[in-house]
């Protein structure tokens, strides 16, 4: 019987559309990154070092001197973890001071701290759109699936948008019964396509609807906006959001996930959110290095004009190039390739002939046909460095015979 149910799962993953995972063993260097030490029983075995295009820690504030210090002197202080969950002999003075920090950084009442910015979408969404009597919900046809998770937990009704179509978002939520509540709930900055939402035209509708609104910016908090606070703060209204969601995993290089907002929703959230509840908190020193890292990056503008720096640079050799690429927004360059295979056999390329990691992103995290290279250029990298990896996809995308589009002279 064991064997049958074996079977059934080795079919389940044989043929999935994305095929099995594979993942790349690396090491990030503190002090050297994007350098990184590799394990692999490839080709790749004989470099001392690769370099890394798709991280997430966007600022290098996972090496910063200061983050690294403040975990240091916690683990010194306090241990290796909280010892319990925050209701539970778990709640430690640098998670108190953390969330008072992003509450301030957002201009919201206050703020709570979650294990991951997951877990922070599942469990404040069940709540926020669960605990409203016949809410209905309209969300982003793109929205991450912490946050569908959290919306099918809540187990309201729930109307999808077209993505970053705010005239079909008006038609759904015009239609709807003027006296339910509603919760509109989108990204700012989307991880795939690195393209931004039409935040003003969505607040506008929220107003004209009397709706509240859910805002996503974990791909943007550190990076964009005064103090690094987000694209909402950067277009002048993030009073318009009512709850604002951020992670600690990005732009503040460390982990957690966190939502800022009304006092009286995040008491709601506080109690009643089980992945907040049954978990154990953060690690003290988790949470010590990322209230460095906002820190750092409310009185510093050096990473973030980097990162722009880097972001454009690429935009416009990529363009010159002729290699497609999704938007030209954000710091998150979607090299568009459309087919798994030659994905795959782009990534491998760039890390073997070039010692170039960018990983290839296939389904379920796109759509079959909608395969990319997720590139990340970061704070950390050079323009050089940039010339240099434009110079190696230009010789991949040559190699595997992928077709060129011709440059957008705007773009230039």
């Amino acid at each position: 019987m064991t064997t049958q149910y074996l079977d059934l799962f080795a079919r389940l993953t044989e043929n999935s559309d994305g095929g099995k995972r594979e993942f790349l063993e690396i090491g990030r260097l503190a002090g050297s990154f994007p350098a990184a030490s590799v394990r692999s029983s490839g080709p790749v075995t004989g470099r001392d070092s690769i370099s890394v295009w798709c991280s997430n820690d966007y600022l290098g504030m996972g090496q910063h001197p200061a983050v690294l210090k403040a975990m240091k002197d916690a683990i010194d202080e306090y241990g290796a973890g909280a010892g319990g969950s925050r209701n539970i002999g778990g709640t430690n003075h640098y998670h108190v001071l953390l969330e008072r920090e992003l509450a301030a950084l957002h201009g919201k009442d206050e703020a709570l701290l979650f294990t991951s910015g997951y877990t922070a979408n599942d469990g404040a969404l069940s709540v926020i759109a669960g605990r409203m009597e016949k809410c209905v919900v309209f969300s982003d046809a793109l929205n991450h699936a912490s946050i569908i998770d959290g919306l099918r937990h809540s187990r309201a009704q729930k109307q999808i948008f077209r993505h970053n179509d705010p005239a079909h978002l008006e038609e759904l939520i015009a239609a709807a019964d003027p006296d339910v509540p509603k919760l509109i709930v989108a990204e700012s900055v989307y991880s795939m396509n690195g393209d931004i939402a039409p935040l003003s035209e969505i607040a506008d509708i929220a107003k004209r609807h009397g709706a509240m609104t859910y805002l996503d910016e974990v791909h943007a908090v550190g990076m964009y906006g005064p103090e690094g606070a987000g694209i909402a703060a950067r277009e002048g209204i993030a009073d318009d959001f009512t709850v604002i969601m951020g992670t600690l995993a990005k732009g503040f290089g460390t982990t957690g996930g966190y939502i800022a907002g009304p006092a009286e929703i995040i008491e709601a959230v506080r109690m009643f959110s089980r992945s907040f509840v049954f978990t154990t908190a953060l690690a003290p020193a988790v949470a010590a290095g990322a209230l460095a890292a906002v820190h750092h990056l409310r009185s510093s503008e050096v990473e973030r004009e980097q990162l722009w720096s880097n972001a454009q640079l690429m935009h416009r050799l990529l363009n010159e190039r002729g290699i497609p690429f999704i938007s030209d927004q954000t710091h998150i360059v979607s090299v568009m390739v459309g087919d798994e295979a030659v994905c795959k056999r782009m990534s491998a390329l760039l890390l073997d002939r070039h010692g170039i990691y960018v990983q290839a992103i296939n389904a379920p995290s796109v759509r079959v046909g909608e395969e990319i290279l997720r590139v990340a250029p970061g704070a950390v990298h050079t323009a050089d460095d940039v010339r240099e990896f434009v110079d190696a996809l230009s010789q991949v995308w040559e190699e595997v015979g992928s077709a060129r589009v011709p440059a957008t002279p705007a773009a230039l």
